[in-house]
């Protein structure tokens, strides 16, 4: 063994010595590896790393009470992982799961990708730039890409996608195609107070954004959705026969453009959420100090996911010859009494406990960020560098 190898091992072995000097638990250290980056003051006591688990990058943190590779090997890179979260297994990059929040096995989870309190998903399911609002279950081999999916009032009473269902996110009109194509399935002005109906999205389907999805609103398995769906509908569509030249179609860009700036609205919403409301409720206590920094993450990963949505829609009009609209907002206060008590109260009890004024309130606020997005109004620009 050379001495950069016998270097390398004996960090490791520090590491682990040091994790498990802490109170977090390691199954076989034969089979787990920490990468030089990897900071072993973010493994938070009560975790436990399964064989096969692999953590890499600076920004790589795991929350009390997680369980990491609990059927099979987990590789974690530069992922968030909150209290009493659980990895079956599978690849994670660039992602956030807040508290009880879990993904099954052989799951492929990448950049852009926020899974919220008690969301879950089954076996071999893959997400990218999509975000999972509280309580929201998918199925088994499922694949995501650039959507929002929020509804449900409980773990119980929850949204829902069905086992074998895509999200189209690539169009091939244009030079080169397109992803301007995000889908909101509920959305955020409404969703984050938990007090919608759930929705349901039928197995073995397909839909081509970029589409809506209404609260209350159920598909029925076995189709493509192609048409934005209201709420409170149940709806099933037969298949269609397409046999034509190919050219690109008719239709006209301004929906393209308005359902583009409709999700990045509701994304700065919620990025306006999580920094005036769940980081500011977060005391300044080392007890809290792994809220705040999975919530942190949240926050952060929210504006990559801005910064992504927005070029793909000026790579969009931009082909076209179009205008790229200049993207700004209002940066109106949150009209919701927030405060940093000890003890904290978890985000969901809180939510619970807002009257009916309060939440009326909040959904106002968060309406009016997404509306200063569609109509123009003039405020703050919409790149990562805001923090709104």
């Amino acid at each position: 063994m050379g001495d950069l190898e016998a270097a390398l091992l004996g960090n490791l072995e520090a590491k682990l010595d040091i994790l498990e000097g802490k109170g977090v638990t390691i199954i076989d250290r034969r089979q787990t590896y920490l990468d030089e980056a990897i900071n072993a003051g973010r493994i938070c006591r009560g975790a436990v790393l399964y064989p096969g688990t692999r953590l890499i990058g600076a920004r790589t943190f795991i929350g009390p009470g997680a369980r990491i590779g609990i059927e099979g090997p987990a590789v974690l890179e530069n992922t968030a992982i909150g209290e009493n979260s659980e990895v079956a297994s599978g690849y994670l990059n660039e992602a956030v799961m807040l508290r009880n929040a879990r993904v099954g096995s052989n799951a492929h989870i990448r950049v852009g990708t926020l899974i919220e309190e008690e969301a879950s998903t089954a076996h071999a399911v893959g997400l990218k730039h999509t975000i999972l609002m509280s309580f929201v279950t998918m199925g088994s081999l499922i694949n995501f890409c650039d959507a929002l999916i929020s509804g449900g009032k409980s773990r119980r009473e929850h949204t829902e996608v069905g086992s074998g269902f895509i999200h189209f996110n690539y169009t091939p009109w244009g030079h080169t195609g397109d992803k301007a194509t995000p889908s909101l399935i509920g959305d955020v002005v409404h969703g984050v107070f938990l007090r919608q109906e759930r929705i349901f999205l039928g197995g073995l389907s397909g839909i081509v954004g970029p589409q809506k999805v209404g609260f209350g609103s159920f598909t029925i398995a076995g189709q493509v959705l192609r048409r934005e769906i209201p709420s409170n509908r149940v709806v099933g569509d037969v298949p269609r026969k397409v046999d034509r030249e190919f050219y690109a179609p008719t239709e006209a860009p301004s929906r393209i453009l308005r359902l583009n700036l409709e999700y990045i609205g509701q994304l700065i919403a919620l990025r306006a959420w999580y920094r005036e409301v769940r980081l500011a409720r977060i005391p300044a206590n080392p007890e809290y100090a792994h809220i705040l920094v999975v919530t942190q993450a949240a926050l952060e990963l929210l504006s990559v996911c801005i910064d992504e949505r927005v070029e793909r829609l000026r790579q969009f009009l931009e082909e076209r010859g179009l205008p790229i609209p200049s993207l700004s907002f209002s940066n109106r206060p949150c009209p919701l009494r927030i405060e940093a008590r000890h003890p904290y109260i978890d985000h969901i009890e809180w939510l619970m406990g807002l009257s009916h004024v309060e939440v009326e309130n909040g959904v106002a606020w968060l309406r009016s960020i997404v509306e200063s997005i569609l109509t123009g109004d003039t405020g703050q620009n919409v790149g990562s560098d805001v923090r709104s």
